[in-house]
């Protein structure tokens, strides 16, 4: 792999770990989302950066990319729908509290 792969591969190693961290450390359901998109973008942009340097005449990981990128969207729908629920059964979107919403 070449030296200009790094110059992509690292950005996208600490947007991972910024995310992880994000997502451990937030009780805010918001930001957990926030911060899953930011490591599914990152994961995006290792598809590109593999598929640019190890097979540079294929679009496979283009097509990787462009597949999360829907998944990733019908996830955010999906995760703000929820979002809005617990909202309107709590009045807060903490992640402690829907918890009391078991019983």
């Amino acid at each position: 792999m070449e030296l200009n792969a790094l110059y992509y591969l690292i950005p996208s190693l600490i947007m991972f770990a910024c995310g992880v961290y994000g997502f451990i450390t937030r009780r805010n359901m918001i930001a957990m989302l926030i911060s899953l998109e930011l490591m599914l973008n990152s994961v995006d942009m290792n598809f590109v950066v593999f598929n640019r340097f190890l097979f540079p005449g294929q679009l496979d990981g283009m097509f990787f990319t462009l597949f999360a990128i829907a998944i990733a969207a019908a996830e955010t729908a999906l995760a703000i729908a929820i979002v809005v629920n617990v909202y309107r059964a709590n009045n807060d979107i903490d992640v402690r509290d829907i918890c009391k919403m078991k019983f």
